[in-house]
């Protein structure tokens, strides 16, 4: 089980991780986006990570069928940024522009961004290495089984 557990740890990393470079993709492909659906510039987005619930050996042995569920962490929620301003820019030519001939640009920062994707690439290849030294300490001793 300790086996199980480990590849689902690895894994619910690696997904979490995977969905916030989205996020961040999404705040870098919409960093000139002045109006959105509901009239306003892009907001930033953000997520935030929470631990999952450990599950006790008593309970995956009971629940066999959820034995893989437990561990790891998971994606709570993605909010937007609503604490930082959006940027004003003076563009009266811009169809977006207000009555002062200032626009408002999206509160999204491209080296913050760079700087986040690089935490979560980074955090996601600390996941697949432990996944791969999960799976090497796995084939280890299924050989030495033989």
């Amino acid at each position: 089980m300790a086996l199980l557990q480990a590849f689902n740890i690895s894994a619910s990393g690696m997904t979490a991780e995977r969905f916030r470079m989205d996020i961040i993709a999404e705040n870098i492909a919409n960093i000139h986006t002045t109006r959105t659906e509901n009239g306003e510039p892009y907001r930033r987005k953000i997520v935030t990570f929470q631990a999952r619930p450990v599950t006790s050996f008593s309970e995956i042995y009971s629940a066999s069928k959820n034995a893989a569920i437990g561990n790891g962490v998971k994606v709570v929620s993605v909010k937007e940024d609503t604490k930082t301003d959006f940027v004003m820019t003076y563009d009266p030519a811009n169809p977006d522009a207000d009555e002062n001939g200032y626009v408002s640009y999206p509160n999204v920062n491209t080296v913050t961004e760079m700087t986040n994707l690089i935490d979560a690439q980074r955090a996601y290849e600390a996941n697949a290495a432990a996944f791969e030294g999960t799976k090497s300490i796995a084939q280890t001793g299924l050989s030495i089984g033989q």
